[in-house]
């Protein structure tokens, strides 16, 4: 035949005898077994969602690469950094996360430093000659 191999030709014959014309239509592979089981990804989002404990974890947010190890700890999986994101992707999970803070921060000492600093700023930025007059305290 004219560039067909062999073996191609038999598995068509044989696709034909068992389903007809359907049978030679192209099939879809459903690709690789999920290396993680549906329980086992709700784990996986309960333990992003909790975050890691700074004592015991030694870090204060999940990065990928942590999350990939703690999977390796806790099921047999070796997956690449970036598995891990497009697994957060797939959970509606976002990698942004919130600027950690200190647990030891003054609530009340931070508030009014970004509130009087922050009118400072603005007002800085209309009158920069004037930046010089004008002192937090004594912003209207």
């Amino acid at each position: 035949m004219s560039g067909m191999q062999r073996q191609t030709l038999r598995d068509w014959v044989h696709r034909y005898n068992e389903a007809g014309l359907t049978g030679l239509s192209s099939r879809v592979s459903s690709g690789p077994a999920r290396l993680l089981s549906a329980d086992r990804m709700e784990a996986f989002k309960e333990l992003v969602i909790k975050g890691p404990d700074p004592e015991i974890n030694k870090v204060v947010r999940w990065r990928c690469v942590d999350l990939r190890e703690k999977l390796a700890e806790r099921f047999p999986v070796s997956v690449h950094k970036g598995t891990v994101a497009k697994w957060l992707r797939e959970l509606d999970l976002t990698r942004l996360q919130p600027r950690p803070f200190h647990p030891n921060q003054d609530a009340a000492a931070q508030v009014v430093t970004v509130t009087s600093g922050a009118r400072a700023a603005v007002c800085t930025r209309r009158h920069p000659a004037r930046a010089h007059q004008r002192t937090p305290e004594f912003i209207p």
